[in-house]
């Protein structure tokens, strides 16, 4: 019998009878593969051991906090909720933040941090990530295209060995935090993060979603994931819940949650809920500006929700700690749009 069949909870639920397991080397071109909705995955995703990965955990070594973004659902609002989840914890100059942007077919980060037109430079440490602020540092395939509207158009192996280089060889220093924006849905790039990073560890996931039933079908595969890549998952967020009138304060609901919501998943789940953010059109307009939300509204109606975030029960480590600067400075965000 093949040694990874031993690893009874690595195979899919789904797989084909007598499945040789996904870190196996015939994973997806064994006979038992054919036909097998997890095939092309497994064909394309590393398979055991990596010489690498002891170099990654060494490049990785004063990183503190590796925390993924993860949504099932594009455009409810992930990149900017990294985004500015960043430019918070950076509010504190004694916090080193970074962030890893391995959304390689979509990559918005550059943009949205104001660094849109900024390269990549190596020195004798590696590649150097870009410097938003002294203590803010990003990393994304956008300031490797000639130009900023260039597709990318590649195969899962080409996108595996970009984020194994992003993690090998960027020269991130000594980091209190580093956030990985990823793209939506469970892909290669998933599965490249967990194998690369299961050595030097993973703090956990915030999954974002939106309220209808058509984004928190695809939270509960992303849970599923996490669960199964034995990632924890730190909790959900329920973005553009509602809109509050900046005029008469009055909320409207624009998303209904006709089956309860992220509140109602993540009691399914036994998730911790960490907020409901309601949508502003202004968070919009500071992605597209590449300035930081928080600092230029900090009256939006996202200050009583964050407030309310912070004051729940049952915080540990990471969440209440970043959290903790939207109440201390005074300052709030919005998440509407990746």
């Amino acid at each position: 019998m093949n040694m990874s069949m031993n690893k009874t909870e690595e195979i899919p639920k789904d797989a084909n009878e007598h499945c040789p397991g996904p870190e196996s080397e015939k994973a997806g071109q064994a006979d038992a593969c054919a036909g097998c909705p997890n095939q092309n995955i497994c064909a394309t995703a590393p398979k055991g051991p990596d010489p690498d990965i002891p170099a990654i955990t060494e490049r990785l070594a004063n990183v503190q906090h590796k925390i993924l973004v993860l949504s099932g659902k594009g455009g409810v609002g992930k990149s900017s909720f990294t985004s500015q989840l960043a430019f918070t914890l950076a509010s504190d100059e004694d916090c080193q933040v970074g962030v890893m942007d391995v959304d390689i077919c979509g990559p918005s980060i550059p943009t949205i941090m104001g660094v849109v037109n900024e390269q990549i430079h190596t020195s004798n440490m590696g590649w150097q990530p870009v410097y938003v602020q002294d203590n803010l540092a990003v990393m994304s395939i956008g300031f490797m295209l000639p130009d900023k509207d260039d597709a990318v158009i590649w195969r899962g192996p080409k996108k595996n060995g970009l984020i194994k280089q992003f993690l090998r060889d960027v020269d991130w220093g000594t980091l209190d935090y580093l956030l990985v924006d990823t793209p939506p849905g469970t892909s290669d790039e998933h599965l490249s993060l967990t194998s690369y990073l299961r050595e030097s560890g993973i703090r956990g996931a915030i999954i974002i979603t939106t309220p209808q039933e058509v984004a928190l079908q695809d939270v509960r595969k992303e849970i599923d994931f996490c669960k199964k890549a034995k990632i924890p998952i730190l909790g959900l967020v329920e973005n553009m819940s509602g809109f509050v009138c900046p005029n008469c304060h009055g909320e409207s609901v624009i998303f209904p949650p006709t089956t309860g919501g992220a509140e109602a998943l993540a009691k399914e789940f036994g998730l911790k809920l960490l907020g409901k953010i309601p949508l502003d059109p202004r968070v919009a307009k500071s992605c597209d500006l590449g300035i930081s939300f928080l600092d230029e509204y900090p009256d939006s109606p996202a200050c009583t929700a964050y407030q309310a975030i912070i004051d729940m029960d049952g915080y540990t480590g990471y969440v209440l700690h970043c959290f903790s600067f939207l109440f201390t400075c005074k300052i709030s965000f919005i998440f509407n749009m990746s």
